[in-house]
């Protein structure tokens, strides 16, 4: 009878997170982006992440590359926030991206800069009143200034914006395409520590962004130990997967489908199913397949641990 409990037990746990457990109590929380549109809202958002079979989700407020936001509807989030209690998603698992538009590293041009840090402030205003937990930001680039003053600037404006804030921001691992900073782990630390408000700041691997900033993946727990002793482990709260289109240290930041690319479908396996990240959101930004979403077929991939290499034709001739 004892036996017979715990099976359904397992099997009631089994079930409400639709995937199997394998070899431990690892739970697999993975989505990807998904939009954010002026009538559906975060509705929109949950319905179409749901569509791909996940468990969590990305989004943006609005456009990434422009300031235009439309207000956001109170009624819309409760009946999402609703729909995802009924779905056991864990809302505090749902990511927003922040705009690609803002730099906080240079500060050459006054105007810009604090625009960079007012927009940010209404992201981050935008997130509370959505109730999310986690921003996700790229450091931005010092175009000239240098890494280090552009650090100095990052910091300055996130004690700014982190004062009184609900909603921690996580610094996203670049790639090193021309002047970006965070591309190395040490300049995340140097970030880290001058922030005021330690509970409201974390970071957010990318693994195609490591793959071309320099880092090997193939021993993925030789890097983590080599992350948590630079910067801790404990900061890291969401993780984008991707495969790249280029080879280690390319500096490039080009995103493949996942398997299809140069870091391969074995490794990203390997740190998706990784013990020390077993509770952290794994998000998918993977390219379309012409006009067509990847998603729904790469998750159904990684939940069953097997490579479909007829995934991108079949997308192709749909």
């Amino acid at each position: 009878m004892y036996k017979s409990n715990n099976l359904k037990i397992s099997c009631f746990f089994l079930t409400i997170y639709g995937m199997v457990l394998t070899g431990s109590d690892f739970m697999l929380i993975i989505g990807s982006h998904v939009g954010f549109k002026k009538d559906s809202q975060l509705l929109g958002s949950l319905e179409e992440a749901l569509s791909y079979n996940s468990n969590t989700f990305m989004f943006y407020t609005g456009a990434p590359q422009n300031t235009m936001r439309y207000p956001i509807d109170d009624e819309i989030t409760l009946k999402a926030k609703e729909i995802m209690k009924e779905k056991n998603i864990d809302y505090s698992k749902v990511i927003v991206h922040a705009p690609y538009i803002i730099n906080l590293a240079n500060n050459k041009e006054k105007e810009k800069y604090e625009f960079s840090i007012n927009f940010l402030k209404e992201e981050v205003a935008r997130c509370e009143q959505l109730g999310i937990k986690y921003l996700v930001l790229h450091p931005g680039s010092h175009v000239g200034l240098g890494v280090e003053e552009g650090i100095k600037n990052i910091i300055n404006a996130l004690n700014i914006i982190l004062e009184n804030s609900k909603v921690t921001i996580l610094l996203e691992t670049m790639a090193g395409k021309g002047s970006e900073i965070g591309s190395n782990f040490k300049e995340l630390k140097k970030i880290i520590v001058k922030i005021k408000n330690k509970d409201r700041i974390g970071v957010c691997m990318d693994t195609c962004h490591m793959n071309d900033a320099g880092y090997d993946l193939t021993n993925f727990d030789q890097l983590l130990n080599y992350f948590d002793e630079v910067v801790g482990l404990d900061y890291v709260h969401c993780i984008h997967i991707n495969d790249s289109k280029n080879e280690k240290s390319s500096h490039k930041d080009r995103h493949e489908n996942i398997g299809f690319g140069t870091i391969g479908f074995d490794t990203l396996i390997n740190i998706i199913y990784n013990d020390k990240l077993k509770d952290i959101p794994k998000i998918l930004e993977t390219p379309y397949v012409v006009k067509n979403p990847p998603y729904k077929d790469e998750i159904e991939m990684i939940k069953n641990k097997k490579f479909n290499k007829d995934l991108k034709t079949n997308l192709e001739n749909s």
